[in-house]
């Protein structure tokens, strides 16, 4: 995916799905948790030292693993830099767990798993390819992998 600094600036001013002062820790940072806004929009986790209105960073929330550090904990990792660990720290257990499902629902393989999944039911309810019209029927990256094999228009 390509993007430039003034695309993210742009998104990262945009409406936010949920935003909030936690403590942050980068990969780089050794123990030093900072106050940042962490803002999420779209796929992606904004954050901005408390006093500025650009952003200091951006994660593309694809390739990731959150997991829940400890009760008001959570961390984000990505699966081709494990080593790489971002560290949040939430006012309360509620909105730990609150960001956590955020996060994780704003991934792209979620949305990919749920337009699949929405896709097969479609399909299996109606007998018809809901992405056919669209002309992406055989994007492969939107194929079912097991279940409900989607049949094509001829057949």
């Amino acid at each position: 995916m390509r993007f430039n600094e003034k695309e993210l600036i742009s998104l990262s001013r945009q409406p936010s799905e949920r935003a909030a002062e936690l403590g942050m820790r980068g990969p780089k940072k050794g123990d030093v948790v900072k106050r940042r806004l962490v803002k999420l929009v779209v796929n992606f986790l904004f954050y901005f030292r408390t006093d500025e209105e650009e952003p200091q960073g951006a994660l593309l929330l694809e390739q990731c693993r959150v997991e829940r550090e400890d009760s008001l904990a959570f961390s984000i990792t990505f699966l081709d830099e494990a080593e790489r660990k971002y560290l949040f720290e939430c006012d309360s257990q509620e909105q730990c767990q609150e960001w956590i499902d955020s996060i994780i629902k704003a991934s792209y393989e979620f949305m990919r798993k749920n337009l699949i999944f929405y896709r097969t039911e479609i399909h299996r309810l109606t007998g018809k390819d809901p992405l056919e019209q669209y002309g992406i029927e055989d994007e492969t990256r939107f194929q079912v992998t097991s279940g409900l094999q989607l049949m094509p228009k001829d057949i």
